[in-house]
């Protein structure tokens, strides 16, 4: 397109000086009509004339200049548009492959996902979410007694699913009598049973990490536990009876 655009300016001005020369030339001639070198006009006229031929014949054949000029420029758009179109392929074609991998390690069956960082849960079958909500997760504070420390907070990874209990008893560990100032009973003395207190439903990922019910429902949506993961009277229930033994449960 800049040739073109070349071309045509020169055109233009090439014009603009053969109107102004032929008038210049029309005045001279009246001029040497009027001396003595009027005999010798032919020749004047050929040398004068001569030029501006050369000029006029360059504008009629401008459009043929176009096919003997390389044509650089003029396929810059038809390019720019090729390699375009490449790199939308190439980037859906990276997309169909990681799809294709997340497919491969999603899960088949029912699965679930923890935000520790936002307090939120998403329960999935395969690749359809089936319910989100807010849950609370371990509170990362720590407790000190004596030699011992417990440092509350959840633990992050790929879990899975290793008990399911309805109606549980909590048995109550050691820190949770230290917490209130209490002193610690020994193993199986009956103060260490506590019903009601994690809900119609709990779920163990090992360790004593559990997914169950809470009294305390105002605190959902905040990290306040001990390392287990709180949840609500009904999306405990839609978990529990999604999740079986061996589900995966991330957390992270």
């Amino acid at each position: 397109m800049d040739i073109v655009f070349k071309i045509n300016k020169y055109s233009s001005l090439f014009k603009s000086i053969l109107f102004v020369s032929v008038k210049n030339i029309k005045n001279f001639i009246l001029k040497l009509a009027q001396t003595s070198a009027f005999k010798k006009l032919p020749l004047l006229v050929f040398v004068l004339i001569t030029p501006f031929l050369f000029i006029f014949l360059l504008l009629l054949i401008q459009d043929k200049i176009l096919y003997i000029i390389p044509p650089v420029k003029l396929n810059y758009q038809a390019e720019m548009e090729t390699l375009l179109e490449k790199q939308k392929q190439k980037a859906v074609s990276q997309i169909i492959y990681l799809q294709q991998r997340l497919n491969a390690k999603t899960p088949g069956s029912s699965y679930l996902i923890i935000n520790s960082s936002t307090n939120e849960f998403k329960l999935f079958s395969g690749l359809k979410e089936i319910r989100r909500g807010i849950c609370s997760t371990g509170s990362y504070v720590q407790l000190e007694s004596d030699n011992q420390k417990w440092l509350f907070k959840t633990p992050k990874g790929v879990l899975r699913v290793q008990g399911k209990t309805e109606n549980p008893v909590w048995i109550k560990p050691d820190w949770a009598f230290i917490e209130e100032g209490l002193p610690v009973p020994p193993k199986g003395h009956y103060s260490r049973y506590e019903y009601g207190t994690l809900g119609d439903y709990a779920l163990s990922l090992g360790n004593g990490y559990l997914i169950h019910g809470t009294l305390y429902k105002r605190f959902l949506g905040m990290p306040v536990t001990h390392g287990c993961v709180r949840m609500n009277d009904e999306d405990l229930e839609k978990v529990y009876k999604s999740l079986t033994i061996g589900s995966k449960v991330y957390i992270y």
